[in-house]
């Protein structure tokens, strides 16, 4: 619902599905982006998975929230995708997001320290080397980091021809209607995207 009001007020056409059948070279075709909102697990066969990796080296752009780091173990093309797998968390609490970008459409505007409640994920391995981060977490801030002082917990890069954004950010449901999280997705879809005025998700 939150991506659907994004949309609208951005100028971009949104559809939602569960159904893996429509990753197909012919559906995906129709899309500039494709967020995977809070999935887990293998989520598509071979072939699907080949029909979306044909999406990206063809230019499309994807955006992962939360979840979508721990999607696809065994899809290594997919774990470059996002930039890291989740390993573990500790119990959802309030910690501080330190913004490394401020120009960036995904952080514009977020004021830093970024304090918020959320569920935080530690990483199996440090993204930093292959991405753009965006924002690190202060692990002095909660209990339950593992990552030391370079904790990275949203960031981009392009990858492959297409364009990736990925946030760890999103599990609560009031994430959902905070205008900063919103304005977040919002620029994450927007770099994926191109930065154009208008597309379909």
């Amino acid at each position: 619902a939150a991506i659907q009001d994004i949309a609208a007020n951005e100028g971009y056409t949104v559809d939602t599905t569960e159904d893996a059948a429509n990753f197909t070279a012919g559906n995906l075709a129709n899309y500039d982006t494709v967020v995977f909102a809070l999935t887990s697990g293998d989520v598509l066969n071979s072939t699907q998975q080949a029909a979306f990796e044909a999406y990206i080296q063809g230019g499309g752009g994807y955006v992962g929230i939360h979840s979508a780091s721990d999607t696809e173990y065994s899809w290594p093309w997919y774990g470059e995708l996002v930039g890291a797998y989740f390993d573990n968390h500790p119990l959802q609490q309030n910690a501080t997001v330190i913004v490394e970008d401020s120009a960036h459409p995904a952080t514009a505007g977020i004021s830093s320290p970024w304090n918020r409640f959320d569920e935080w994920y530690n990483f199996q391995t440090n993204p930093r080397a292959s991405v753009n981060v965006l924002a690190t977490l202060d692990e002095s801030s909660y209990s339950g980091g593992d990552m030391g002082s370079d904790h990275p917990i949203a960031w981009y890069h392009e990858f492959d021809g297409g364009r990736a954004f990925y946030t760890g950010m999103g599990h609560t449901s009031a994430s959902y209607t905070e205008p900063d999280f919103v304005s977040h997705i919002a620029g994450g879809i927007r770099y994926a995207l191109g930065l154009d005025s208008g597309g379909k998700l």
